[in-house]
């Protein structure tokens, strides 16, 4: 075998190997929508007749949002939105903010609308294992109703063992997910050949028409049954959030090869169940299986929603963190669970909260018709948010002109925004809380980014000019004592408040004083070479940078060993660090809502402190406090 043939085979291992993880991880939750999707439509909380011509339209409907939605949009055109390989709703946001950083209307506008989208995405978070583990689990009450009262504790106990592993990270699970995944898709897709062989009249329903047709024929009853069709494409936003981890291509193969063809078969199959028996419709799912496959099933569709949870609750954590470099969120404590893969990260803050509220819906909607209500709109609403954004993208990025981008993504649009509309005549049966849950998430958010720039406006306004500080210790220099001190400076012009404090007190400086800044930028990472900029300044004063991406692990000891080259060397046992510490005291009359005050102060007093998210040695740091009216 030739050198490019072997090279090639290497490569055709790993891509297949990247497909099959991306299995696992990315399909998760759109692999498991067959579950309750269709029972939804004609056994739910507003049930449409079970007619032929409703079946065929209903499927149509269903085959053509995954045309339209996922394949089209998703696919072919979002997954070309990549931040530096990244994608998601953080980098989209990034990409956008570079075509208006002229405008900084505009941009604090983009800004708004984007992390509103990234607030809909936990209000999804939430709904997504109750829904998904829920409805596997209801599979019991087909064969045995008698264990109808054994389905919520069951559901409850899954959960709860999927959410206490996490702080075991997903380094061995993740390794079960593609197989498992495989075999899960394997089935969907056998289960609807076997239902389709009886009736295979059935497969017509990919005809467009049919769709149009069943729309036209019932139009008070159409929008009630698109928001239903919507549950299909749930997930679609994890193809596009999670392409830095298999890239592009991986993820679009399994989609077109695999994945589209065995939820088509499905949910094609389901139907033709129905057509044979219309009491199938209460759970079509689990009825179109044989006797014999009812349980193995339930086990599997149980491990393949417990899969489909875990991505996204691994998605919340990698949002999160994003979101806390870019300033929208408090620093929060962040476990590494894996030393060889840097994104399997570990945040109990926000998994025990997540825990929280997916137990608190299980118990309170107690099955997945009710669930169903509450999904759906949160998911829309954030896909209406990603087509707004990506049509900026289009017009500004890639160069398209903002009628070509307008006329391409207003097509999205108008599916869209019929799923949201459909989706908001749900509000009342449930669909409140996953729109409740991302507003209290957007105004904490936004509170927390506007509340940092407040405090950063008061500090500044007190700051003293570096330039001016060197040239006054040229004339009266404090006693000098032997090593190095590092101070955590937010202005790289200014004095750090941690210094004037020292040198008030203590009356001293060290022989070597370190002024210490971190820049985060809307990149996903920086390289090594660029990772400090250093300046020496008077009196054996150095002013260093250190500059992160959105998913860096920030480590200050790690990136001053950096600055060996520019003749900055430290010894740890002789470096000690000054970071201030800041007492916030609201007052009436701020430019911020005093009620936003004390919800900032509280967050800010939460917030994990700067040595952990640092990972600065909290042997070698000295806290110095100071109070600040905001």
């Amino acid at each position: 075998m030739s050198t490019h043939q072997a090279s090639g085979a290497v490569s055709g291992q790993r891509f297949a190997a990247l497909a099959l993880a991306a299995l696992g991880v990315v399909y998760g939750d759109i692999g498991t929508s067959p579950l309750y999707a269709v029972k939804e439509v004609f056994a739910g909380n507003h049930p449409i007749p079970v007619t032929t011509a409703n079946i065929y339209g209903s499927l149509s409907l269903f085959f053509w949002a995954l045309v339209i939605v996922v394949s089209v949009k998703y696919v072919t055109f979002i997954m070309r939105a990549d931040n530096r390989g990244e994608g998601g709703i953080m980098a989209l946001i990034a990409l956008a903010l570079h075509t208006v950083q002229d405008k900084p209307h505009h941009g604090k506008w983009i800004m708004i609308v984007g992390v509103l989208g990234a607030a809909m995405f936990y209000g999804d978070g939430m709904v997504t294992p109750a829904i998904s583990v829920l409805s596997a689990v209801e599979g019991l009450e087909v064969g045995a109703p008698a264990l109808h009262s054994f389905i919520i504790p069951i559901t409850i106990v899954v959960l709860f063992g999927l959410f206490f592993v996490q702080k075991s990270g997903t380094a061995v699970v993740g390794a079960f997910f593609g197989p498992v995944m495989l075999v899960w898709f394997s089935v969907l897709a056998l289960l609807g050949i076997h239902s389709i062989i009886d009736h295979p009249e059935i497969l017509m329903a990919l005809n467009p028409l049919y769709g149009f047709e069943f729309l036209l024929a019932n139009k008070a009853m159409s929008l009630v049954a698109m928001g239903n069709v919507v549950l299909a494409v749930t997930g679609a936003e994890a193809l596009y959030a999670d392409m830095g981890h298999f890239g592009r291509k991986p993820i679009s193969r399994a989609w077109f090869a695999f994945v589209l063809p065995a939820l088509v078969l499905n949910y094609m199959g389901q139907g033709a169940a129905i057509l044979a028996d219309p009491a199938v419709a209460d759970n079509p799912f689990y009825r179109s299986a044989p006797d014999w496959a009812l349980y193995p099933l339930i086990g599997l569709a149980t491990l393949a929603t417990v899969i489909a949870s875990q991505a996204v609750i691994s998605g919340a954590f990698s949002v999160t963190r994003q979101a806390m470099q870019l300033g929208f969120v408090p620093r929060m404590e962040v476990q590494h669970t894996s030393e060889k893969e840097q994104g399997q990260i570990y945040l109990p803050a926000v998994n025990w909260g997540l825990m929280v509220a997916v137990m608190i819906l299980v118990l309170g909607f107690k099955s997945s018709n009710n669930l169903a209500a509450a999904y759906g709109i949160a998911v829309t609403g954030d896909m209406v948010i990603t087509s707004i954004l990506a049509t900026v993208v289009a017009a500004k990025v890639w160069g398209w002109g903002w009628i070509r981008a307008g006329l391409l993504f207003t097509c999205f649009l108008a599916v869209e925004l019929v799923f949201l509309t459909a989706n908001i005549l749900k509000i009342p049966d449930g669909g409140w809380f996953p729109l409740v849950a991302g507003m209290a998430v957007f105004v904490l958010m936004t509170t927390w980014k506007r509340g940092r720039q407040l405090l950063s406006d008061r500090l500044k306004g007190e700051r003293l000019e570096l330039a001016l500080f060197l040239d006054s210790l040229a004339s009266s220099m404090p006693t000098r004592v032997a090593g190095t001190s590092v101070f955590l400076n937010a202005d790289p012009k200014g004095v750090p408040h941690a210094l004037l404090h020292n040198l008030m007190h203590n009356k001293v400086l060290h022989e070597r004083v370190v002024l210490v800044s971190v820049q985060f930028f809307d990149v996903p990472y920086v390289p090594d070479i660029d990772r400090v900029e250093v300046r020496q300044l008077k009196e054996n004063f150095w002013s260093v940078v250190i500059q992160y991406g959105f998913k860096d692990e920030p480590d200050i000891p790690v990136a001053l060993s950096h600055c060996a080259d520019s003749g900055l060397e430290f010894s740890p046992l002789e470096t000690s660090y000054f970071i201030g510490r800041e007492t916030l005291i609201p007052r009436l009359g701020s430019e911020m809502a005093f009620w936003r005050e004390k919800i900032f102060i509280a967050m800010f007093r939460n917030a994990s402190p700067a040595t952990a998210f640092f990972n600065i040695p909290s042997n070698r740091v000295v806290e110095l406090g100071t109070q600040v009216v905001l």
